[in-house]
């Protein structure tokens, strides 16, 4: 899956142990202030580091929100096994759920912080990216079509769009229902034939 970070378990343990105390303290100030409002001085204040110490790992605090984010969209993936997994009906299922989860979750719990644009920009690119990355990887075994990388961006920009905007929905139904209605679309999208998928429950 592509990144612009190496995977935390191949990081030396003090790097980890930093990015993690300068991504907690970002998330922590984000409690206080919009991201356009926040500085580096902030966050390193928060993490009781200085600004060297950021620089050294960050170049400036968008590329600690996206790391941030990625870090976290990650976690969730490998929790539902699907970074080490192939393509099949149902692990597309389990990766809308996890978008829309993921989402909803942002939306719900940083709302405040979705009305600042470069918050949402980076949180909707850092999930379209990963969620590029595992479909052109399921694509290069599942045989989605002559353009893995093509069909990848546009099934994540789907995926990502229509999770959105149940996300927003507060009649929404359960995720996995969702889930299951625009599976038949993202297969459509991928060029595989939308196969007889078990209601859920």
């Amino acid at each position: 899956m592509s990144s612009n970070f190496p995977d935390a378990e191949k990081m030396d343990p003090r790097v980890r142990r930093t990015r993690a105390m300068l991504g907690q303290a970002l998330t922590d100030v984000l409690e206080e202030k919009t991201f356009q409002a926040i500085s580096v001085q902030d966050i390193t204040e928060k993490a009781g580091l200085n600004r060297t110490t950021f620089y050294l790992h960050f170049p400036d605090k968008f590329a600690l929100l996206d790391y941030n984010i990625t870090q976290l969209f990650q976690q969730d993936l490998e929790k539902r096994m699907l970074s080490v997994c192939h393509y099949s009906p149902e692990n597309l299922i389990s990766l809308i759920v996890g978008v829309a989860e993921f989402v909803h979750y942002m939306t719900a719990h940083c709302e405040s912080r979705l009305t600042d644009p470069q918050f949402e920009v980076t949180v909707e690119a850092a999930v379209k990216k990963q969620v590029q990355g595992l479909l052109e990887a399921w694509g290069q075994t599942a045989g989605f079509g002559a353009d893995p990388r093509s069909i990848g961006i546009a099934a994540s920009w789907a995926i990502y769009g229509l999770a959105q905007e149940w996300a927003h929905d507060k009649k929404r139904a359960e995720a996995e229902l969702f889930a299951r209605q625009i599976a038949p679309l993202i297969h459509s999208i991928l060029g595989v034939d939308q196969p007889a998928v078990q209601p859920a429950g």
